[in-house]
């Protein structure tokens, strides 16, 4: 396996985290564009609470502060070094190769040091990179077996971003069975379901903690309940981003409004339980792609999102040789990513454009999230049917060349 040797990489680890803790020329612009960081995870927003909460204003009455209160008190304190080292040693923990561990790990932390999605965020101090750590903290206890650790992990993601509940049942499968790679060999599910009682309990008991926490950080006020998670379900806030969502509700009648909510939030959760049950072999991939689909279909959108899912396809090396349209994926994204900026600074800055331009490109993004996810879904199934592939004359009634049909030879 090809990776960066060590002192070029021990280059880049200093090189990134010089980019996320010294003040960089632009970086105000970076703070303000809406690709990179949404109302939930801005940090201007944030700053904006922090002083409220300072004057003794509480920071919800407004309807423009959508972050939790336990981030109120904790960002002044966790900064971007302590992102990026949770990130790494989650990197570190989900490596499920049986092959040289320095090196899947090595690899692993390259690709999400080179990924510009979930690099530019970063540098726009958007609190998703926070959401991306406790993710693969989750993923990353999990994998090693720590049960309190991981759902402790996942019950403060659930906490700051609501739609991370998609990530439980393949957490919890993984802490039932094991985070090893099965894709080649698929099996039952092996892991004893009476556990999964007991494990939920403990998720809902530490985000009742959790809850407990921020109402008294809040001063004993549930206004943060309605601006915080119900802001993913109602979206109040139509603010531009490279999702889905917000040019639609944009355009929306106001009486048409619950319903299409409703069928946007029940869209997200009917892939959980398709994609943990054609993956029980391997929750650790399931759980990957719940991630993507995340990554395309969230309610407030950055670039850290699919970022995300692009950085963990690295975890899964075995699955890159069945990716039927990488390519394809790849320069769809290349479109997204120059698309963009360009329709934004069009229609926001010049004011030659309009919100359709934009719009335009984020489906764009959205079909390179589309493509990437359902490449991933197909790769996860293929590779266990194996690799080879023999073209064969097919006789129709008794002609010979009136088709082809495609065998697989199990291997």
């Amino acid at each position: 396996m090809n990776t960066l040797a060590p002192p070029a990489f021990s280059v880049l680890v200093c090189l990134r985290l010089l980019l996320a803790v010294l003040p960089l020329p632009g970086q105000n612009l970076l703070k303000h564009d809406h690709q990179l960081s949404s109302p939930l995870t801005s940090y201007l927003r944030l700053n904006e609470g922090l002083w409220l909460l300072d004057n003794n204003i509480d920071p919800y009455i407004g309807g423009a502060f959508h972050h939790s209160p336990l981030l109120l008190s904790l960002f002044s304190t966790i900064w971007g070094l302590g992102r990026f080292s949770a990130y790494w040693r989650a990197r570190q923990g989900l490596s499920s190769q049986k092959g040289t561990r320095s090196d899947v790990e090595n690899l692993i932390v390259s690709v999400y040091l080179l990924n510009p999605y979930l690099l530019l965020p970063s540098l726009a101090l958007s609190t998703s990179t926070f959401e991306n750590a406790l993710t693969l903290l989750a993923l990353m206890f999990a994998s090693e077996g720590k049960v309190s650790s991981a759902l402790l992990a996942i019950a403060f993601a659930v906490h700051l971003t609501p739609s991370s509940i998609l990530l439980l049942l393949p957490i919890l499968m993984v802490l039932l069975s094991s985070p090893v790679s099965h894709l080649a060999s698929p099996r039952p599910f092996h892991g004893s379901l009476k556990r999964i009682p007991f494990l939920f309990g403990e998720f809902t008991l530490y985000w009742l903690v959790l809850v407990g926490a921020a109402c008294t950080i809040a001063g004993g006020s549930w206004n943060w309940v309605r601006a915080s998670w119900g802001a993913s379900l109602t979206l109040p806030d139509l603010t531009p981003n490279p999702g889905l969502w917000w040019y639609f509700f944009t355009e929306m009648f106001d009486h048409f409004r619950p319903f299409f909510l409703m069928v946007f939030s029940v869209h997200l959760v009917i892939y959980i339980l398709p994609i943990c049950i054609k993956f029980q072999h391997d929750p650790l991939y399931a759980a990957f792609l719940l991630v993507g689909v995340l990554g395309t279909f969230k309610a407030y959108l950055t670039l850290a999102d699919p970022g995300l899912f692009l950085s963990m396809i690295s975890i899964f090396p075995e699955v890159h040789g069945y990716l039927r349209h990488p390519i394809i994926t790849t320069l769809l994204h290349l479109h997204a990513a120059l698309l963009l900026p360009l329709q934004h600074v069009l229609w926001v800055s010049e004011g030659r454009g309009n919100a359709n331009f934009y719009y335009a490109a984020s489906l764009v993004m959205g079909m390179a999230n589309g493509a990437g996810l359902v490449d991933a879904c197909w790769a996860g199934m293929r590779i266990a049917v194996g690799d080879a592939k023999v073209w064969a004359d097919e006789k129709v009634d008794g002609e010979k060349g009136k088709g082809k049909v495609w065998e697989v030879v199990q291997q």
